[in-house]
């Protein structure tokens, strides 16, 4: 990380990970570690509005699907205690209604999964209005199509008939798209 990084950091460094994907969100708070940030995790909604309303980060990362609810309540709260507070919120199903839903409630910024952590890093510093720059490994537009299959599967139960009906596709093209493995 350049001294211009941290710098930008500022005095405080705290940041709040929240996350369900646990060797994720300990693989994620080593890097952003060395990265210059003070990390504290939490693997839970309720881990993680307790330490937003105790001990409110400057900087957060927060998973929007958890075992016990939205992130996206994480963001309010710590939005409530620190307005000032650069939050980004991590999903794997990224969808445009999810991203101004999290933009809506107070988030900073919204990446999909897998976001490495110099992605997640460029969206926490990005100043104002300023876009971060591109990632440097999108993933392909094969990878989003089975992506977003995988999700609306996951959504019907893993029941192949109703996620052909919703994905307007006939069953049979479906269960062979699911057999295979993924694109990258």
């Amino acid at each position: 990380m350049a001294d211009s990084d941290l710098r930008e950091l500022g005095e405080d460094k705290s940041l709040l990970l929240v996350d369900d994907d646990e060797p994720f969100l300990r693989r994620l708070a080593r890097a952003m570690e060395k990265r210059g940030f003070e990390p504290e995790t939490a693997e839970t909604v309720a881990g993680g509005k307790a330490i937003a309303m105790a001990r409110p980060p400057a900087y957060a990362v927060i998973d929007l699907r958890l075992e016990d609810g939205s992130g996206l309540d994480v963001v309010e709260a710590l939005r409530e205690k620190r307005p000032d507070a650069r939050i980004v919120v991590l999903t794997g199903y990224g969808a445009i209604a999810t991203a101004v839903a999290a933009v809506k409630v107070g988030a900073t910024d919204y990446l999909s999964k897998p976001a490495d952590a110099d992605d997640v890093v460029n969206a926490l510093l990005a100043k104002g209005d300023e876009l971060p720059p591109p990632p440097d490994n999108p993933m392909s537009a094969d990878r989003v199509r089975w992506e977003h299959i995988q999700r609306v599967y996951e959504l019907c139960d893993r029941n192949v008939s109703e996620t052909a009906r919703r994905l307007n596709m006939h069953r049979r093209t479906l269960q062979r798209i699911l057999a295979k493995r993924s694109p990258k």
